[in-house]
């Protein structure tokens, strides 16, 4: 299928009626969805006939794109009930079957682990000149991430060739470092490679926390997040926040 019309079909994706702030729920855009799943699956064939897991999956437009572009298995998590009802709704929509699954994808001491390493702002490799960044992963690094899946999740460690993800940024009180709670989450469920969006900014920490986990990171593209508003906090019509698209490659 073309990228045009992979983002077509996406347009009739029902996205969130009532955000929950407290979760982030900012719905990926139908444009976003479709350049991921296309690039994962014509780049690198991560989706044809693989398992794969959406953490986070909201209204379930990425595991959509990603069965549309021919996943073999699908199973989505998310822990607000609302969102996966909408994304049920969805698959009814587009006649395709997924596995949902309500889960508190960072159960337990993971989020506060992680926002206690965001809070020291640990510095990782920097990249010159702006460049999209790869950083293999270490040959020491040990596969640290296994051990702190939430008990839900623990059955479905390296269970999928693929994790697919729009995480939260942790710019909400309380939730800081959970961007990379998910991050450590996906890459124990994956086998393969784990496709995020995470803030442009936090690149080098990224790269950094990465490696230690055993992945090896890429940047791919770095695209514009396009936040409309959604909240009455929120003073303007839309904010574009850049981002950048990374594809996280798992050793056996």
């Amino acid at each position: 299928m073309k990228l045009k019309a992979l983002e077509s079909h996406l347009q009739e994706v029902e996205v969130f009626s009532d955000p929950k702030v407290q979760f982030e729920q900012y719905p990926t855009s139908a444009h976003l969805a479709a350049r991921i799943a296309y690039m994962a699956e014509t780049t690198y064939g991560d989706l044809t006939d693989k398992a794969v897991a959406d953490l986070g999956c909201g209204c379930g437009m990425l595991s959509i794109a990603a069965g549309i572009m021919g996943a073999g298995l699908l199973y989505g998590f998310d822990i607000d009930d609302d969102a996966l009802e909408i994304a049920q709704g969805n698959l009814e929509t587009f006649e395709l079957e997924m596995e949902l699954v309500r889960v508190n994808v960072v159960a337990g001491r993971l989020l506060e682990e992680e926002a206690a390493r965001t809070e020291k702002k640990e510095g990782g490799p920097r990249q010159a000149g702006g460049k999209p960044a790869n950083v293999a992963a270490s040959s020491a690094a040990q596969d640290i991430a296994l051990d702190r899946i939430a008990p839900p999740l623990a059955r479905f460690a390296k269970q999928f060739d693929t994790v697919i993800m729009n995480p939260p940024f942790g710019t909400k009180p309380g939730n800081r470092g959970i961007d990379m709670a998910f991050l450590r989450v996906a890459l124990g469920l994956a086998r393969t490679a784990v496709y995020s969006l995470h803030k442009s900014s936090t690149r080098d920490y990224i790269l950094q926390r990465a490696a230690a986990w055993g992945a090896k990171g890429t940047v791919l593209a770095q695209l514009r997040f396009d936040v409309p508003q959604m909240y009455k906090f929120h003073k303007r019509a839309s904010v574009d926040v850049e981002v950048d698209l990374w594809r996280f490659e798992l050793g056996d």
